[in-house]
This record gives structure tokens, C-alpha cells and sequence, in this order.
């Protein structure tokens, strides 16, 4: 008789302490299709007893100083880089990622997330001004919100929670946060480091549960004035009419429909490389992914068999495979949602040059049920095609000529959203053009993805709003007040 598999449990960190609870869901291994661990559900009690754990550790640790915050939180940043492979290794098998991806990007930005708000906090300045005529004097202090509550998505688990929860403990809040349930581990595992690295207990609390159950109760929460969330422009919306009545401070880092723009004189070896990456890293399942290339007609035949030629050269595979260019999609839904885009688009009359339906899947034995796709570039759609104007979050990648850059200016802006784009380009005087025209929040220029935390990261349009960064998360998370003395 086949022994039973002992399934992994996890539980609520709340006050400093994991708690039990009443009822869990089962979160599923994306490369395998089989139930990995169970998810506490949690309700409204449970959130509610967290914030309440916040609120005592509130006064605690907003009076420390920033340099005595910054050292705890420099401290569990070293304790996750010490279990650097564990994290790597948990992060692929919750959500479906490659063990190498993780490794490299997911673990190393989550410490570094610490890292770096725990500096930048040490050099905020405020503003101080003065009117001699009538002997006053005027300056603003910033002070910490509160209770902040943080909802973080499931595509980058433990690399957008950490950039939460960084900069809210850095500034002195104390914390409320819920991971997605598809993808709870790595933050159960970093609760085991907090205490360790000397976080007082109810600094950071963190409920798993469902959207619309935990999530909706921290947002309703009327001791939770603060609320930032990445995830999707529907949820956000929702977000937004639930707290409404209590006037809460919102960030909304939503999603995008990103376009790649492909100049003639662009440097082809970079660009396709560069963008076969930014079309399908973590199987496309990345808000900046670019999902609409736009390719200068001149050079769009040869663009498109070289790119289609470097797609096909991505290895899709089991996680763990050390040469696995891509692993599995998050759920089975989600499998099901991004291939109906490419049965949506072949009844349109589009063509799919590569991936699903035309080129072969081959998955080892272990792995076949899990949620794999191979990634695919389509042809020949039309600008109100769904595949060009939704958010479709998987490795799908359209590809469209054009012929003037006033014209491509125009197609780039036509959807609802507005997060990010890259230019492929030599020549400066385009760059700067095309970029102050992009209805977007970030533009690249021959790269993807080079980030500074330093500046600010967010959409317009439907892709969010607020933005983050050092300066930004820093008067986020602060409320300021000007103090008027008169000698």
C-alpha cells in the first residue's frame, strides 16, 4: 500500500507567534499538478486579531530610531541569504518558476529590498523654510501612518512582499500582510527569521487566506489606514470602493500590456535576445512583460524569423532542471485562460508562428500534469484583437509591423493600460521623443527590467496608482505635518 505524502502546513504569524487555524485551503505544485501544502483561510477574526497585534507593537516601534530599525532589518536580510537555496527551492515549487530564476533574481532582490531601505531611510531630509518679515519659521515632520496593510501577488512572491513590508517597517509602521494563497511559503518562511533577527513581536503580521475573505477584511479594517496592493485592475477596483467610506491612503501597482517598439536601426542581436526575455521570463507571468511587439516594417521579416528561431530555443521543462528556460504557469485555470487567448486569436485569422498547437511539448513523465505551455508568438492581428488590448499574463507574445513612428506611438497607447515600455533604438533624439510620448510609467531603452529603487516604479491609466521608490514609499508610508513658529 503506497504510503500517504505528509502535506505541509502552514500557519498564521501573528503578535510574534504562529497560530493555528480553524479551516485551510490546499495550494498546488504548478510542475506537477498535485497538492503541495495547506493554506490557512483565514477570516475576519483572524485578521482582525493581527491588527490588533499591530497596534500594541505600534508605539514600540515607531519610537525606535531609524538606525536602530534599519539594523534589524539589515539582520533578517542576512538571515534569508543565509538560506538562500531553501528560499529558492520553496519559491519554484509554490509557484511554478525555475529554481534558477528564483535563485537569481526572486531570493537575491527580497534581500536586497531590505538592504536598501534600510539605508535609505538613514538619509530622508524635510523641508524647512523661513519668513524674517514676519519672524516665523516653518518646517514639516513626517511621522509613521500605522497599521499598514499589504496584499502581494502571487507571480513574484517573496520579491513584492519584501518590497512592502521594507519600506512600511523602515519608516516605523508596524504590518499586516497577505501573500497570495497560491504562493504562501517563502513568507511563512521568512516569519521563522523575524524573532531571530530581533523584530519585536506584532512588528510584522502576516494571515494567509483568499481575496475575498482575508484580503477584504484587512482592506474594510477601520484601524488599517493604509493600504498597498499589487495585483490586478479588477481587484483594484474593488479595493478602491471598499475603502472608500474610510478615506485610506492607497498605492495600486496593477497590470500592464506592455509594448516592445523596434526601430530599424536597432541593434538585432541585443534586442532579440533581450526581448525573447522580456516576452516570456517566469513563463510571461511578470507585470512588465512585453506582450505586444511593434517591429518597423523594414526589418520585420528578419526580426521575426530570428526571434521566432530564439523562442524556440527556450527549454521549457520541469523547475529544477538546471537548463529549464521556463517552468509551469501558476493553476490550471490560469493555464486554461492564457490558452484560450490563442484560440481567441486563430478565430480572429491571426497565425501562430511558434508554441501552442504548432511546435511539440515534451515534459518528463513526472511532470505531466503540471501546467506547462511552450511560449508562443502570434502574427497578423488586428489592433482591437483581445490578444493586443488584455492582459492575457502568460508566454504569448504578439508580434506587428509598422511603418512611422507617429503611427507606432499611437498603436503603443491604445490600450487601457499604461505601466511600461522598451524602445529599441540608436538614435537619441528618437529615444527621447518616443518616451516623453508613451502614456506609460517606465521606459527602457535597449534593456529590460534595470531597475534603481531610487526612482519611481508605477502606471497610468488602468496600470495603477501611487508610485514607489526610495522617496516615494518613504512619503507613502510617512504622514507629513508643517510646524509654523513664530520667535
Amino acid at each position: 500500500m503506497e504510503k500517504q505524502k505528509t502535506l505541509l502546513e502552514l500557519q498564521n504569524y501573528i503578535g510574534g507567534k504562529f497560530v493555528v487555524s480553524a479551516a485551510y485551503i490546499n495550494s498546488f505544485d504548478p510542475s506537477t499538478g498535485e497538492i503541495y501544502c495547506r493554506v490557512p483561510d483565514s477570516s475576519n477574526e483572524e485578521v482582525d486579531s493581527a491588527v490588533n497585534a499591530a497596534k500594541v507593537a505600534f508605539p514600540i516601534w515607531s519610537s525606535w530610531s531609524p538606525q536602530d530599525r534599519a539594523a534589524v532589518m539589515n539582520k533578517l536580510a542576512d538571515l534569508i541569504e543565509s538560506h538562500m537555496e531553501e528560499f529558492a527551492q520553496a519559491e519554484s515549487k509554490d509557484q511554478g518558476k525555475t529554481v534558477t530564476l528564483a535563485r537569481t533574481l526572486d531570493i537575491p532582490r527580497s534581500v536586497y529590498n531590505f538592504r536598501f531601505f534600510a539605508s535609505s531611510v538613514l538619509h530622508h531630509t524635510t523641508e524647512c523654510t523661513q519668513m524674517d518679515h514676519l519672524n516665523c519659521m516653518h518646517y514639516t515632520v513626517r511621522t509613521p501612518v500605522g497599521v499598514a496593510g499589504l496584499i502581494s501577488p502571487w507571480n513574484l512572491p517573496l520579491y513584492l512582499l519584501t518590497w512592502k513590508i521594507a519600506p512600511a517597517i523602515a519608516c516605523g509602521n508596524t504590518v499586516v500582510a497577505k501573500p497570495s494563497e497560491m504562493t504562501s511559503v517563502t513568507a511563512w518562511m521568512m516569519c521563522k527569521l523575524m524573532n531571530e533577527a530581533g523584530l519585536p513581536p506584532g512588528v510584522v503580521n502576516i494571515v494567509f487566506g483568499i481575496g475575498l475573505r482575508a484580503g477584504e477584511a484587512l482592506v474594510c479594517h477601520p484601524d488599517v489606514p493604509i493600504i498597498s496592493f499589487t495585483g490586478s485592475t479588477v481587484t483594484a477596483q474593488r479595493i478602491i470602493e471598499k475603502s472608500a467610506p474610510y478615506c485610506k491612503k492607497l498605492s495600486l501597482e496593477l497590470g500592464g500590456k506592455n509594448p516592445a517598439i523596434v526601430f530599424e536601426d536597432a541593434n538585432l542581436d541585443e534586442c532579440i535576445s533581450t526581448t525573447v526575455r522580456s516576452s516570456f521570463s517566469n513563463q510571461g507571468q511578470i507585470c512588465l512583460c512585453t506582450s505586444r511587439i511593434y517591429v518597423q516594417r523594414s526589418i520585420y521579416e528578419e526580426f521575426l524569423q530570428r526571434f521566432v528561431e530564439a523562442t524556440r530555443k527556450w527549454k521549457v521543462c520541469a523547475p529544477s532542471d538546471p537548463t529549464a528556460s521556463m517552468g509551469a504557469l501558476i493553476s490550471e485555470n490560469h493555464l486554461a485562460k492564457v490558452k484560450s487567448y490563442v484560440k481567441k486569436a486563430l478565430e480572429e485569422g491571426a497565425t501562430v508562428v511558434c508554441g501552442d498547437g504548432v511546435d511539440t511539448l515534451n515534459i518528463p513523465p513526472e511532470n505531466q500534469g503540471g501546467y506547462f505551455m511552450l511560449p508562443t508568438v502570434i502574427t497578423k492581428l488586428k489592433e482591437e484583437s483581445c490578444c493586443m488590448q488584455e492582459e492575457i499574463f502568460g508566454p504569448v507574445a504578439c508580434v506587428v509591423p509598422f511603418d512611422t513612428e507617429e503611427e507606432v506611438i499611437g498603436k503603443a497607447n491604445g490600450v487601457k493600460y499604461g505601466l511600461a515600455a522598451t524602445i529599441w533604438t540608436r538614435e537619441v533624439g528618437r529615444t527621447h521623443r518616443v518616451a516623453k510620448k508613451l502614456q506609460v510609467g517606465l521606459v527602457w531603452t535597449n534593456c529590460w527590467l534595470v531597475r534603481d529603487l531610487n526612482l519611481p516604479f508605477g502606471g497610468m491609466k488602468a496600470s495603477g496608482l501611487g508610485r514607489e521608490g526610495a522617496k516615494d514609499s518613504y512619503e507613502f508610508f510617512t504622514e507629513v505635518k508643517t510646524v509654523t513658529i513664530k520667535h
